[in-house]
């Protein structure tokens, strides 16, 4: 018997939980407070895609099959389904790796729709291993059979979603309230019978649903209204990213027959008092009538009550993230070839970790930079974070990181590696990021020595003048310079692109795309994703839509606001790019057709492109680098070296000279000296080496050196030393 339920309804994520009941629970941990926590949405899917499952499934599907060759096919091969999807799912989920030989060797997974795509992707499995190959089947086998539920089933199913439309800028609630009246679907009722046994083992006085997205907002409501029926004593709450963005108009006081409360932004004040009224805790003295950022019933009005002076806990207090109770043996990974950041999403558990609170930015247009989880910036030390990191390590037993940051800092980033150097944690880790100068090429070295794997970010429009209209506070040449020095230290780069964004012209869109073209052939960019330009209700475009040259959609908003449809002055159809765009990126992406001219992506007229086809190139060579500031930080994260006395001679003259060798993981590196500074650099190196947590400057070592020898940057910068930034002598 737990206090709290801590329910993510379905569905997220098949690889990995999605990280918030994990952070409440670990905030509720620091209070003493009992709860446990279950990710509904694997549940669902396992008991769905099992051999018991899929027979119920092909025995429920409805006739619809008869009229679609695809279904007609499936349903046919059943027992093959049925004989196969155990074998697959142990396989996907790490326990059963010998399979793959089987699963690559052909007439074993029954085939669809889903791999005649193979022929035009089979290029890419060259540089794929015979696991990932067989992931990449087996996915293409479960897509399959979640086309034939969506056909046969259950038209609201998906992996990562369900019922998405219901919850998208649903500015009314009518239609969600219809739905919920409605006998529950197939997928509800699995739902709904493993809701109850929870229920009935757990035995809780408050349920907490979290809703990160629209995909997940339906089966909230349904586990609502089951609770409310069938466990009228327990209250229900919601929170999480969708409540956070898109209910913060709410008015319907209908929603208040499957909820009690609605809380807003950092949901540990908020649980917490809810705890302490539903629980009737009397710890603290707290009034039952103390709310924070929390919508309810009171007298049949819809009442928004913030009434607590208590402040938001700081994230030093918040306590390590607590994944215990979730089934991590049985999450699925999955692998999509098309887009490897999206690969990184579906494929392997990731223990989520947040840097910092909010964006140290924060001032994008597009953004929500007037909500709490934007604007209200605060991070937390590199040691603490690095903590949490150990003991998510021991409690998970992985060792795989992802920072979920709306963009991590890049000063706290540095932190965080060298404190994973110092304690010499084997970590693998990746985050999203701003592309700002302040990532040089000794940075991403440092990043990748410390595990980092991958980045994405924003370069949204591939315009100077939009990136300004934006407010991104980079530009395109910044841009490309960043993602060089990523991709040199082996970083994976992810790009997020944006179209559509107002005032754009067709030039611009054309323009941006041959950026994109010379980013991927120039190898500097390895995945990216288009994104259409969508206008929200808490952006600077949505709150001052005229200044930004749009005329938005008023309407009546008594339950969702967020999306706003607008019309754009310029009075262009950026939809009509969507395909060409995408098109092209994917094959971009595979490192081929960059010799294809643009218009070829579209199937309508577009103005030749203004950009030089050597502009990418010509940004990489403007830096400047022998210039260093007197306050950056000097780091050796390399071993020591191995000494060699050796005498030199010239024109009649002898000196005594050293050499030193030093072994990188992946070559060696050989560099002679004269004696006097090949001692003075074996000194230094000591004393600014990685376990050394004494910080050395370069204007500490400029004066170091000239107390024994003159013009130290003629020394820095010396043919002799340049082998040894590359070696890990970094200056951060």
């Amino acid at each position: 018997m737990k206090n709290l339920l801590l329910i993510t309804p379905p569905f997220t994520q098949l690889n990995t939980p999605y990280p918030a009941t994990a952070y409440l629970k670990g905030f509720l941990n620091t209070k003493n407070i009992s709860s446990f926590q279950m990710d509904l949405g694997i549940e669902v899917i396992l008991e769905i895609f099992s051999k018991k499952g899929l027979e119920k499934v092909f025995q429920v599907s409805s006739l619809k099959f008869q009229v679609d060759e695809n279904c007609e096919r499936i349903y046919a091969l059943q027992n093959d389904y049925i004989q196969t999807i155990d074998v697959v799912i142990t396989f996907l989920q790490g326990k059963n790796p010998t399979i793959a030989r089987q699963i690559c060797s052909g007439n074993f997974l029954p085939e669809a729709s889903r791999f005649e795509q193979l022929d035009d992707m089979e290029y890419a499995f060259g540089t794929m291993g015979m696991q990932d190959k067989a992931k990449h089947l087996a996915t293409l086998y479960l897509e399959d059979l979640s086309d034939y539920i969506v056909a046969c089933v259950d038209e609201n199913f998906g992996f990562s979603r369900y019922a998405e439309r219901l919850g998208r800028s649903a500015n009314s609630f009518d239609e969600l309230y219809h739905q919920l009246n409605q006998k529950p679907t197939y997928i509800d009722e699995i739902t709904l019978s493993i809701l109850n046994q929870k229920l009935t083992e757990v035995q809780p006085k408050l349920v907490c649903l979290s809703v990160p997205f629209p995909g997940n907002l339906y089966s909230a409501f349904r586990c609502a209204q089951f609770i409310k029926t069938n466990f009228p004593n327990i209250k229900t709450s919601m929170g999480g990213g969708f409540p956070n963005t898109e209910l913060r108009d709410l008015k319907d006081k209908r929603v208040f027959e499957f909820f009690d409360f609605i809380t807003l932004d950092d949901g540990e004040l908020p649980i917490e008092l809810l705890h302490r009224s539903v629980c009737h805790s009397d710890e603290g003295g707290v009034s039952s009538s103390e709310f924070k950022r929390t919508f309810l019933l009171e007298n049949n009005e819809v009442i928004y009550k913030n009434n607590s002076t208590q402040p938001d806990y700081k994230q030093s207090e918040v306590g390590t993230p607590d994944y215990s109770d979730l089934q991590l043996d049985n999450y699925i990974s999955v692998i999509e070839i098309a887009n490897p950041m999206h690969s990184l999403w579906s494929d392997g558990r990731w223990n989520k970790l947040t840097m910092a609170h909010g964006c140290y930015w924060g001032k994008c247009t597009f953004c929500d930079i007037s909500l709490d989880y934007i604007k209200l910036y605060e991070p937390i030390t590199a040691k603490l974070l690095v903590d949490r990191m150990e003991e998510l390590i021991a409690q998970t037993g992985e060792n795989g990181f992802h920072f979920v940051d709306e963009a991590a800092p890049p000063a706290l980033m540095r932190e965080v590696a060298l404190e994973i150097l110092r304690r010499k944690l084997t970590v693998s880790w990746w985050t999203n990021i701003r592309f700002e100068k302040s990532f040089s090429s000794d940075l991403c070295q440092l990043l990748k020595a410390s595990g980092c794997i991958a980045v994405s970010g924003g370069l949204e429009v591939a315009s100077d003048r939009l990136l300004e209209l934006i407010k991104k506070g980079v530009t395109v040449e910044q841009v490309a310079q960043v993602t060089r020095n990523f991709t040199e230290s082996g970083i994976m780069v992810h790009a997020y692109l944006m179209y559509g964004y107002p005032t754009q012209t067709i030039q611009e869109t054309v323009d941006s795309l041959e950026m994109v073209r010379q980013l991927f052939e120039l190898g500097i960019l390895q995945s990216g994703f288009w994104h259409q330009f969508a206008m929200t209700a808490h952006s600077p475009v949505g709150m001052f839509p005229e200044e930004f040259g749009v005329i938005p959609q008023q309407n009546e908003v008594t339950f969702a606001n967020n999306d706003i449809q607008f019309t754009d002055k310029t009075g262009i159809n950026h939809d009509k790019f969507s395909f060409g765009l995408k098109k092209s990126l994917f094959n971009y992406m595979h490192g081929i057709c960059f010799d294809y001219e643009l218009q070829e992506w579209f199937d309508f007229k577009i103005p030749k492109t203004k950009i030089a086809p050597d502009y990418i190139i010509s940004c990489l060579e403007k830096e400047d680098t022998f210039n260093t500031k007197p306050t950056s930080k000097i780091v050796w994260i390399g071993g020591k070296p191995s000494a060699e006395k050796f005498t030199k001679s010239k024109k009649g003259q002898s000196w005594e000279m050293t050499k030193l060798t030093f072994h990188t993981k992946i070559e060696t590196v050989e560099i002679s000296l004269e004696k006097e500074k090949a001692i003075w650099l074996m000194e230094i190196l000591e004393k600014i080496s990685i376990s050394n947590s004494k910080t050395f400057t370069f204007s500490h070592l400029k004066e170091d050196f000239e107390t024994h020898f003159e013009d130290f940057e003629l020394f820095w910068y010396s043919k002799s030393i340049k082998p040894l930034r590359n070696a890990g002598l970094l200056v951060l």
